[in-house]
């Protein structure tokens, strides 16, 4: 009796790497290939869609012939300061929310009230405050994820098995001990999931800091290149954000599975 072939489509089964990298691939062969015959074909408007061997040739040209590197890592430079600065304080303010009620009681209110708030709304203030440097910008950033970063790890937090921090208690376990002991290296796995997470919604804000009161960065070249009507440029940052959001992840995915290798699963 020949064995039955396995479904497609099986609910909640891991695929092989193999599915996995022919899947990926194909989308992105998908994707292009709509994009390749609808420029060929004349569907779309080549000044306002020009076709995808066009934005390349631009990447390539802004990179190689005008600097455009330099663009790109001031870029980087500002999603990782702000990152950093909104982690260093939603970790901890997370981690004891969703371990203490009474902090959660203090700070929820706030922070719920803030994570409802647009980023964007506040440009306008922040460049009353801070000028048109690099502060108003870092802001924004910071702004735009700490809120949703908080709740997130407070979530996570609260999710720790409660048989753990009894368990702690009741061998005697100071409080903070219980805390950083237990806890944190119980929710830490989730805490980086959450992060990365997090880290791709800076990157959408980024666009929106670089386009007010600035001259450098991927979305001050954009703007200028949208003055000129130049779309291919405009692409190609839109490009470049895509590829490096793409790197960020998979560091931060690879991260998550070397500093947790026993949450693989089989």
């Amino acid at each position: 009796m020949s064995a039955r072939p396995t479904p497609f489509l099986q609910l909640r089964k891991p695929v092989s790497r193999r599915q996995k990298l022919l899947s990926a691939l194909a989308i992105w062969v998908l994707f292009f290939g709509i994009w390749i015959v609808a420029s060929a074909s004349g569907l779309v408007n080549p000044l306002l869609v020009p076709a995808p061997q066009q934005v390349f040739a631009t990447t390539f040209d802004l990179f190689f012939s005008r600097a455009f590197g330099g663009d790109v890592l001031i870029s980087i430079s500002r999603v990782l300061i702000a990152f950093a600065l909104a982690s260093a304080v939603a970790v901890p303010l997370g981690v004891m929310m969703g371990s203490f009620p009474a902090i959660e009681a203090f700070f929820a209110p706030f922070v719920s009230a803030w994570r409802y708030l647009p980023a964007p709304s506040f440009i306008p203030i922040l460049l009353m405050w801070f000028g048109t440097g690099e502060a108003p910008k870092l802001a924004l950033l910071f702004l735009g994820v700490i809120f949703f970063l908080i709740t997130l790890i407070m979530d996570h937090t609260k999710n720790v098995r409660e048989e753990l921090v009894e368990t702690a208690l009741t061998l005697g376990a100071p409080r903070h001990k219980v805390v950083a002991r237990v806890i944190f290296p119980a929710v830490l796995p989730d805490i980086v999931t959450a992060m990365r997470q997090m880290l791709a919604m800076t990157w959408t804000y980024l666009v929106i800091a670089e386009i007010v009161a600035s001259t450098t960065g991927i979305g001050a070249m954009m703007m200028r290149a949208r003055r000129f009507l130049n779309t291919d440029e405009i692409l190609s940052g839109i490009v470049v954000i895509g590829v490096l959001g793409l790197l960020f992840d998979l560091t931060f995915s690879a991260l998550h599975r070397w500093a947790f290798p026993y949450l693989r699963k089989a």
